[in-house]
């Protein structure tokens, strides 16, 4: 039960919002709303202030306030947003595609995927031409987000290909895969021209002069993934040891687990990763490119480091 003076200090909550008493942050309470907690959907209000969830308690006993606004959600789940970094295009647009006009597609792309749940994403490129990856560079615009701002966020380009294995391909061209000559960073720069708006690179780390490449690149702020490879768990190890932190939709375009050499899956346990670095893994949950059954094993093997994905494409791809 309140006692007189908390009762009288809700009255006063309820009828002073933050911007009533002059505060410069906007609250809104999103009302009638189910939220996810301890892995069981719970009917509770959830309260935001300037984009940032907020403890209730402390807003009503400590600064006693109310909302500005109140939104009623009519029962519906609140959750996080989804966070894509391989999503090949949508809504009719390649982001690969030679004919289409990249920045437009991308922040058209932006706008319509925010109604599915996916608030930031990666458009990304596959193995292209050398003038695609030039077309690229040229056209997008990292500002694109904010000239819809009430769409997905835009995270950086990433790019997979071309430096990956012919045998592990996928649906990528063959004629366009390439290896590094004698310089290997040069031929990053040659390909892909600029590299300011790139957040990942997938490559196959077997390839010569991968290290080199990936310590140049993670150097930069570039996160390096591991990905259509026929990589044995030894060359795994030294990638993520030169700063690789990342792999492509686990258990596709790559060698499969086997006890002697787990290759690229064997990252999930293996004991020369350091216990304060996190190797993270991209997998398709879509119960087609990975079995269930193996997405259970991967989550159990390493549970910190399941980054879920769509590599989504367009409908004709």
């Amino acid at each position: 039960m309140y006692s007189k003076e908390q009762i009288q200090d809700r009255k006063t909550v309820e009828g002073m919002s933050s911007s009533s008493r002059g505060c410069n942050s906007y609250l809104v309470q999103y009302k009638n709303c189910r939220l996810l907690r301890d892995h069981q959907l719970v009917r509770d209000d959830l309260w935001v202030r300037d984009g940032i969830i907020q403890d209730p308690r402390k807003l009503f006993w400590e600064e006693k306030i109310a909302s500005d606004k109140q939104v009623d959600c009519g029962g519906c789940i609140i959750s996080p947003g989804f966070i894509d970094t391989q999503i090949n295009g949508g809504f009719g647009f390649d982001f690969s595609s030679a004919t289409t006009d990249i920045n437009d597609s991308i922040c058209l792309v932006a706008k319509k995927i925010l109604a599915h749940g996916v608030t930031a994403f990666c458009p990304t490129i596959i193995t292209s031409s050398r003038e695609t990856y030039k077309k690229v560079s040229t056209q997008y615009s990292r500002l694109c987000d904010d000239k819809h701002s009430s769409g997905a966020k835009v995270l950086g380009l990433h790019l997979e290909g071309p430096f990956i294995s012919k045998e592990k391909r996928g649906a990528h061209p063959s004629d366009l895969i390439r290896s590094f000559a004698e310089d290997g960073f040069n031929d990053v720069m040659n390909m892909y021209h600029v590299l300011q708006n790139v957040a990942i690179v997938t490559l196959a780390p077997e390839i010569p002069l991968s290290d080199h490449v990936i310590r140049t690149l993670t150097g930069q702020g570039i996160r390096v993934a591991l990905g259509h490879s026929v990589a044995n768990l030894e060359e795994s190890e030294r990638a993520v040891e030169n700063g690789a932190n990342f792999i492509t939709h686990l258990f596709n375009a790559m060698l499969p687990f086997h006890h002697r050499d787990p290759g690229l899956v064997g990252l999930l346990g293996s004991s020369k990763i350091p216990s304060n670095k996190i190797v993270y893994y991209g997998i398709i949950a879509d119960g087609i490119h990975t079995n269930p059954a193996a997405l259970r094993i991967a989550y159990k093997a390493h549970p910190e480091g399941v980054v879920l994905i769509t590599d989504a494409n367009p409908p004709w791809v």
